[in-house]
């Protein structure tokens, strides 16, 4: 087993410990730093994706694992030079106003990084004013709308529609979901995707973004 192998089953694993050293010894033994970021750690969170959506594995799992991939990039950061871009585009990540919850936000927020992503994490209980100026940033690509009530899901369509209306509206694509949410109220919102998980958020949206 490569060091970089090694590397991605530590962080499948979620062994948050043992990947920075992991890390430092196959910087060591020569290994391209990107080479280690993506075959090392993207890829194993899209694995670990993969069995969330199977139910192979569950959220406790897949927030180990993310960790242990956060700590692995930490470690990474120094050897990626400044002209290196580790990330593939900024997303905006925010639950609507009068809603309160933030563990699947925070999910999608660990995910999306996992995937690459930049994140702008706007928090709960986010006004769609502060959406449509997290989303006026030119480097945004993602728009992350989350509605765990059914009485937010108003906000979420006053927030789409806002969203909509900006002039840079091309640059970005809006992702929706939560507990109440459907692919038809979505597609009837005018959003550009609604996922059931945080795992399927991140492979959409980085589709969205790389092809």
């Amino acid at each position: 087993m490569s060091k970089i192998d090694e590397i991605a089953s530590m962080v499948e694993r979620g062994k948050t410990k043992l990947v920075p050293g992991l890390v430092e010894e196959a910087i060591e033994e020569g290994f391209d730093p990107v080479e280690i970021l993506n075959k090392g750690m993207i890829d194993a969170m899209g694995s670990v994706g993969e069995k969330f959506q199977k139910n192979e594995i569950f959220v406790p799992e897949m927030l180990v694992a993310a960790k242990a991939m956060k700590k692995g990039v930490e470690t990474l950061k120094p050897y990626l030079g400044s002209d290196t871009n580790v990330t593939i585009g900024k997303a905006a990540v925010g639950t609507v106003q009068g809603d309160l919850h933030d563990i699947g936000k925070n999910l999608v927020c660990l995910m999306l990084e996992s995937a690459g992503f930049e994140v702008n994490d706007l928090g709960v209980d986010v006004s769609k004013e502060q959406f449509a100026e997290a989303a006026s940033d030119p480097d945004v690509k993602i728009v992350g709308v989350s509605a765990l009530l059914t009485t937010t899901m108003p906000a979420m369509r006053d927030t789409v529609a806002l969203l909509n209306t900006l002039p840079n509206r091309a640059n970005f694509k809006v992702m929706v979901g939560g507990a109440p949410i459907t692919a038809e109220f979505a597609e009837e919102i005018g959003a550009d995707a609604y996922t059931t998980d945080a795992a399927s958020c991140a492979s959409v949206a980085k589709a969205f973004v790389v092809g």
